[in-house]
């Protein structure tokens, strides 16, 4: 499965960006997906998660009633709508996709997109 991830760009906090995730296979409908980011000089973070079927999600608390995650499957298409961003939002962000057991654990990822850079200005 190859994930590639868009949608990121340079932004006023307080602003909005809507990043998307397209599949190569189908079978990635099978599987939860998630986005993580990393900021720069620092470590890659969980942000969001969504179940196989778009019924549960799961979300950072830093990130929490600001981000929804989302996921169309008859696109093959994951979805992070970002609003009231923040300059420590500014980060790569990644979309993952596998079957997991815990969202939040980017090791139990195996398929990776490439990343979209997200920098929100003050």
């Amino acid at each position: 499965v190859q994930l590639q991830a868009s949608g990121g760009g340079l932004v006023q906090a307080g602003g909005s960006l809507r990043l998307s995730c397209a599949a190569s296979e189908r079978t990635v409908s099978s599987y939860a997906m998630g986005w993580f980011r990393q900021p720069p000089g620092k470590e890659r973070d969980f942000v969001a998660a969504v179940s196989w079927n778009g019924r549960a999600t799961y979300y950072a608390d830093s990130v929490k009633g600001r981000f929804t995650i989302s996921r169309d499957n008859a696109k093959n298409t994951l979805y992070l709508q970002i609003n009231s961003l923040k300059p420590e939002d500014t980060a790569v962000y990644y979309c993952a996709a596998d079957r997991i057991h815990s969202a939040w654990d980017s090791s139990e990822y195996a398929y990776w997109g490439q990343g979209t850079q997200v920098t929100v200005s003050s």
